[in-house]
C-alpha cells in the first residue's frame, strides 16, 4: 500500500498493491499492519457501511461531534467524487477540503481522519462506496454542513442539482454548526 499526501496533511491516498492478469485482479482492501506503516496510524475500525447511489447523489458532508469517526473509504462500484473538510476550528487548515475521485477501477481509497467533515456525489451511473469506521454512528450526535456552503465554495465537478436528502437539504453553514475546537 502506498499512502499520497493532499494539500490537507491528515487526509490521505492510499492505493493498494493489486495483481491482475487474464483471470481478473487481486488486492487486499485493507490490513492492519499495512495500513499502519503506510500512514503511521494506529486506528481501530469498528464499523464497515456501503451505500449504492445514482447519478448525481451527493451525500454529505457529514460528521458526529461526539464520537467523531475517522472514516477509511473506497469505491466497488462505479465513481464517486469524495470530499473530506477540516472542521477543527484551532487547525491551520480550517475551512480547507479536499476532493479525490475515487473509483472500483483507480481502486484508490481515502483515509477521512476524526474532526473532519466528509461527502461523496455519485459520477457514475451508479456506484457503491464501502468504508470504515474508528467508532460507531450515534445518529444523536450526527451533524450535517451544506454541501453548496459559500464559505466553502467546494468544486463539486457536477453540472446541475445534485439529489439530497432531507437531512441534507437541511445542512448548515460552515458559520452556523457546531465543529470541534
Amino acid at each position: 500500500m502506498k499512502a499520497i499526501a493532499t494539500t490537507i496533511p491528515e487526509v490521505l491516498i492510499l492505493e493498494p498493491r493489486v495483481f491482475g492478469d487474464e483471470r481478473g485482479f487481486f488486492f487486499e482492501s485493507f490490513n492492519a499492519r499495512t495500513f499502519a506503516e503506510a500512514t503511521g496510524l494506529q486506528r481501530q475500525f469498528v464499523q464497515d457501511n456501503h451505500s449504492r447511489s445514482q447519478r448525481g447523489v451527493l451525500r454529505g458532508l457529514h460528521y458526529q461531534v461526539r464520537q467523531p469517526q475517522g472514516k477509511l473509504v473506497r469505491v466497488s462500484l462505479g465513481e464517486i467524487l469524495d470530499v473530506t473538510v477540516d472542521i477543527r476550528r484551532r487547525s491551520p487548515t480550517f475551512g480547507q477540503w479536499v476532493a479525490v475521485r475515487l473509483s472500483a477501477e483507480n481502486k484508490r481509497q481515502l483515509w477521512v481522519p476524526e474532526g473532519f467533515a466528509h461527502g461523496f456525489l455519485t459520477l457514475s451511473e451508479q456506484a457503491e462506496v464501502l468504508y470504515k469506521t474508528t467508532d460507531y454512528y450515534a445518529p444523536t450526535f450526527e451533524r450535517c454542513i451544506r454541501w453548496d456552503d459559500p464559505t466553502l465554495a467546494i468544486d463539486w465537478q457536477f453540472d446541475g442539482t445534485p439529489l439530497l436528502s432531507a437531512k441534507d437539504l437541511a445542512g448548515l453553514a460552515l458559520n452556523d454548526a457546531e465543529l470541534f475546537p
